[in-house]
């Protein structure tokens, strides 16, 4: 029955190829069925809360003068399946930094919040600081694309696999994009990109459970040193540590041209969903 489920899911998101994770009706936004996360019980992924926040942040409050150089978000309950709405404050507002905080507003509660901190571009200092180790992998276009797997949810976006899997124990390295707008009728912008993408930094470098047990990431943090060029964001696992049901991840973040910057996130053991336990094992 699982695995009959498993195949029902994939078949309906493959149909489903362009459909946005959200669609405006006045204030709110309301999530379609591609929205829906993998964890037992449920209800948006982690993937969309993210990106709804920092998106929406980067729409109501960006400014090409300002770099969203480091974006946190709290992961402290899961909104079911119904409309909700984003409030945004600026926190702090002065020539060099900004911050904007918001809050995602489920069934009159907040379920998750954001803080972007935006940094002013000047003139930059001069000299040749130490980068550290960066990846030289393939590009995207380069590596075989695959089916869709339980590891993309089904289609929900694509990825090309560099070195391990998703199951697999060892450094993971990736290229993945987006194949579906966060909104319906808005495309991604380069940092909306990240925005989305970033939380896959969870289980990329924390899933290391069982069969339909790994960590549900309550929280990620990224930090950009520059905004990604073209479609293809890299990910290369980093660092794990975990202890007593707790863990913590590291993940580099790549473009076409090299490093951009990096993201990390902590987890609490979880449960995934039935259906997606059936295939591979596990997704983010």
């Amino acid at each position: 029955m699982g695995a009959r489920r498993s195949r029902q899911g994939k078949i309906e998101n493959m149909t489903q190829a362009n459909e946005a994770f959200f669609r405006r009706e006045g204030d709110m936004l309301v999530p379609n069925a591609c929205a829906r996360g993998p964890w037992q019980g449920a209800g948006l992924h982690g993937r969309v809360i993210a990106g709804l926040l920092a998106s929406e942040i980067e729409r109501l409050h960006g400014d090409a003068d300002f770099m969203p150089a480091r974006v946190t978000v709290d992961l402290y309950r899961a909104p079911p399946m119904v409309p909700l709405k984003i409030e945004t404050r600026v926190a702090r507002e002065s020539r060099r930094i900004r911050v904007v905080d918001a809050d995602l507003i489920s069934e009159g509660r907040s379920a998750g919040r954001a803080s972007i901190q935006f940094l002013h571009h000047t003139e930059h200092p001069r000299g040749n600081p130490w980068h550290g180790e960066t990846w030289s992998v393939p590009h995207a276009d380069r590596l075989p694309a695959g089916e869709p797997r339980d590891d993309t949810m089904f289609g929900l976006w694509e990825m090309r696999w560099v070195e391990g899997t998703i199951s697999s124990i060892g450094q993971r390295r990736l290229w993945m994009r987006e194949n579906r707008d966060l909104v319906a009728g808005e495309p991604h912008t380069p940092f909306g990109r990240v925005a989305v993408g970033a939380d896959y930094a969870s289980p990329l470098a924390n899933m290391v459970g069982g069969p339909g047990y790994t960590f549900i990431n309550s929280d990620l943090t990224f930090y950009l040193g520059r905004l990604p060029q073209g479609e293809w964001i890299g990910f290369e696992s980093v660092a794990h540590e975990a202890s007593q049901g707790v863990a913590i991840g590291h993940c580099n973040l790549y473009d076409e041209a090299g490093r951009i910057g990096w993201a990390s996130a902590c987890g609490m053991a979880q449960l995934v969903r039935p259906d997606v336990a059936a295939g591979s094992g596990q997704a983010g």
